[in-house]
């Protein structure tokens, strides 16, 4: 029985650019569904976790921390101030400025997406062995920050 990547041409199953587009694929499939169970998106997730790491910041300041647009920060934090899971207040230091800061339900919420995502990385990884998996992310971040560095 032929196998699905016997019909793939080996010059492509050796590109690792190739090989990191298709993990990507499957990682957002799995991702998106498993932020999808809780109704929440990646967005969401990024805003959530900036604030509990860093604490309160600007949408301004959240977008450069998240790498999100300006304009899909304004949506997303909309979605999360609805369902409670931020609060918008003032900026003390320049009242045009709003401060978002995440609520006690944000953490909350913030933990179960951890869970969820926790599901999504053993079923996209789920070939691999703890120490392989440990190599692999160590290697993933080796290569994003190379190229996130300026050159």
């Amino acid at each position: 029985m032929e196998r699905a990547q016997d019909r793939i041409p080996q010059r492509l199953r050796a590109l690792p650019s190739r090989l990191v587009n298709q993990v990507a694929l499957s990682a957002n499939r799995l991702v998106d569904q498993a932020l999808g169970a809780a109704g929440l998106r990646r967005y969401h997730y990024s805003l959530l976790a900036a604030l509990a790491e860093f604490g309160p910041a600007s949408q301004a300041a959240l977008g450069r921390r998240t790498g999100i647009d300006r304009s899909d920060i304004v949506a997303a934090v909309n979605e999360l101030a609805e369902r409670g899971l931020v609060e918008r207040s003032p900026d003390p230091d320049d009242r045009r400025r709003n401060v978002i800061t995440v609520t006690a339900a944000g953490g909350r919420q913030l933990e179960e997406l951890d869970r969820l995502l926790s599901g999504a990385q053993d079923e996209l990884l789920a070939s691999l062995n703890v120490a392989e998996r440990e190599q692999l992310i160590s290697l993933l971040t080796r290569v994003a920050d190379h190229h996130a560095a300026p050159h």
